[in-house]
């Protein structure tokens, strides 16, 4: 993406993508440095989340691979997921677990230790809920369960599909301040989402479009 001596996080290279015998993406290249933050998109079914859980290392290309530190990320997979944070488009919130007992079991299962969790919650507008099921709660609410999990990585590699989704207007403004955040401080965001970005301005937010593509044998 952007022109720059510096070394990439991440490459995408020649990545093609075919689902149900359709061309989603094909020879896909490009380099995701220190300070990005990227914006994929085009219309429903184009391969936007698709191309997610590629570069995620989640799903593999038909074709072309994902590198990081040079590598292809099948190669130093443990490395790279200590740099990398995923949320899906789905929150993965268990019902029966509290936000807290949520929040803890995801942040613990990612590596990091016990952490006052009441003020991570709270900027997720989720102050008087940490003691509630999750399964009480609404999808708003979810949302901001696995969102929370952002303001407590380190990770360099973010990547959130669909994160304004559910998200009210303030919620959506602390989303876009964290995203500028960490891409200041060295790390990236690679997101889609279907609204417009605010405070992310047009000098600092980078797109790449996906188009609908013909079937593969077509």
């Amino acid at each position: 993406m952007t022109q720059t001596s510096r070394q990439p996080l991440l490459q995408a290279k020649q990545l093609t993508c075919i689902r149900e015998e359709r061309i989603l993406f094909d020879e896909l290249s490009f380099d995701i440095f220190p300070g990005d933050i990227i914006q994929i998109e085009g219309p429903n079914g184009a391969g936007k989340t698709s191309l997610l859980r590629i570069l995620a290392g989640l799903s593999r290309p038909y074709n072309g691979d994902v590198y990081f530190n040079d590598q292809p990320i099948a190669n130093n997979r443990d490395e790279f997921h200590q740099q990398l944070l995923y949320l899906g488009h789905l929150p993965g919130v268990k019902s029966e677990l509290t936000a807290e007992e949520n929040l803890s079991f995801n942040l613990k299962m990612a590596g990091y230790n016990d952490a006052p969790l009441t003020d991570v919650l709270a900027k997720v507008n989720l102050t008087g809920f940490e003691d509630h099921p999750a399964g009480h709660l609404s999808a708003g609410q979810h949302r901001r369960i696995a969102l929370a999990r952002l303001w407590h990585s380190d990770a360099k590699i973010w990547i959130v599909d669909e994160p304004l989704t559910a998200i009210d207007k303030r919620g959506v403004a602390e989303l876009e301040q964290l995203f500028l955040h960490h891409a200041d401080n060295g790390g990236c965001v690679i997101l889609t989402t279907h609204q417009d970005l605010q405070l992310v301005g047009p000098d600092r937010l980078q797109k790449l479009r996906l188009e609908y593509q013909f079937a593969a044998e077509q």
